[in-house]
């Protein structure tokens, strides 16, 4: 079974002149049950959060201060940038999705919603396997 093509979805935003409001629920704006939420952030200048893929978790990474670059290989083996930068914005990540994340901001937060919690064998962390194991998925 094919995998979901990585995407960006867009949370209700509700504006108020005392400030904004988006929010996330399961099913209406996740496309799975989470499982695990964690944050990045003071990443020093210059630093990238190096690559890895899932076997089987998926991930939601939502600016929810300043901004960042989360590069993308799917399966495909095609290279995609997205600019995070609005908290009402998320980046969907099926399984078998190569990222790194770059290019962080001042005051930066990178939020993660996961489908799973953390299980170290779950991880691909060398691109040579991860390219193996994705030209099989194809």
């Amino acid at each position: 079974m094919p995998y979901p093509k990585p995407h960006i979805i867009t949370f209700p935003k509700i504006e108020d002149p005392r400030g904004n409001l988006s929010f996330i629920q399961h099913p209406q704006q996740l496309p799975f049950e989470p499982e695990r939420v964690y944050w990045i952030y003071d990443v020093p200048g210059g630093e990238i959060r190096h690559g890895h893929a899932f076997r089987q978790q998926q991930e939601v990474i939502i600016a929810l201060s300043g901004s960042f670059n989360v590069v993308i290989t799917g399966i495909d083996g095609i290279e995609h940038t997205h600019t995070l930068a609005r908290s009402f914005h998320g980046l969907y990540l099926p399984p078998m999705t190569w990222r790194c994340i770059n290019n962080f901001s001042t005051n930066s937060v990178a939020m993660v919603i996961s489908s799973s919690i953390y299980d170290p064998n779950d991880y691909i962390e060398d691109m040579g396997l991860y390219r193996s194991l994705a030209e099989k998925t194809k």
